[in-house]
């Protein structure tokens, strides 16, 4: 994991970011960028983020040791009928070994990373973390996406690839942009427009016991993905998921709180 020092930073834009916006990602209409206004303060305290998104083959690991996540036991309310279906006979194919897991619900992810002893990050902490120590449009700054710093649509290639195939923000992730959209904590609600110290949307359902079980919002996910375009990468894009809604350009990563 990499630790992340805590800090107050800006989280969303400005309407008056809307044209500059729009020009980069030739994005017509200024309504396409509603769920990152307004700009507002958020300070969070410091945390570990896994380095890599979850692999297949540590995914594997957990099913075989908690049963009840295997593709042939989950509960039906924990998915919706894609679980896990890249996989056979409850195994990863081995040549996805490195992919990151894919085809999980927010509900198996929440539970991988309690296994873990972890968490999911919550939307402010990836977001801080994915900047890299920069201020820029991409994690790794504000030059163009192209095929040699992500898997995404214009690289044409379709499907996951290995974690840490590409290069690593300033703060040593992988995968921050493209590769699979990752799950977080927090519920898919619009900005609050007041300063917020580690701010969790929805409540903190995530943080022990089975409690995440009784979700039934939509969750954020970040970070674009294999088929997402240039403003899918982009550190400020938001989008979301409903908690059962496997799919295959999906997966996570865990966080945890560092020591007092």
């Amino acid at each position: 994991m990499a630790f992340i020092a805590g800090a107050t930073f800006q989280m969303g834009v400005e309407r008056e970011d809307l044209q500059r916006l729009q020009k980069f990602f030739e994005i017509q209409d200024p309504r396409f960028f509603d769920p990152e206004i307004p700009k507002h303060t958020v300070t969070v305290s410091s945390f570990y983020l896994d380095k890599r998104l979850v692999t297949n083959a540590q995914f594997e690991k957990f099913a075989r040791e908690n049963p009840s996540w295997q593709a042939n036991r989950i509960a039906a309310q924990f998915h919706n009928g894609h679980y896990l279906e890249h996989w056979k006979a409850n195994g990863a194919p081995p040549e996805q070994a490195k992919h990151p897991v894919v085809n999980v619900s927010w509900y198996a992810a929440v539970a991988y990373c309690q296994w873990k002893g972890k968490r999911l990050p919550t939307e402010a902490e990836w977001e801080y973390a994915a900047k890299g120590g920069l201020n820029g449009i991409f994690p790794w700054g504000d030059e163009a996406a192209d095929q040699k710093m992500a898997n995404y649509a214009g690289s044409k290639i379709g499907t996951t690839t290995a974690v840490a195939g590409y290069p690593a923000n300033g703060y040593g992730l992988f995968d921050m942009a493209g590769n699979a959209w990752e799950y977080l904590a927090d519920e898919w609600t619009p900005y609050r427009s007041d300063a917020q110290t580690n701010p969790i949307a929805g409540g903190d359902y995530f943080a022990s016991g089975d409690s995440y079980q009784l979700v039934t919002t939509r969750r954020v996910i970040r970070g674009g993905s294999w088929g997402g375009e240039p403003v899918n990468l982009w550190v400020e894009y938001r989008d979301s998921h409903a908690p059962n809604n496997a799919k295959d350009f999906v997966g996570f990563r865990c966080a945890k709180p560092a020591a007092k």
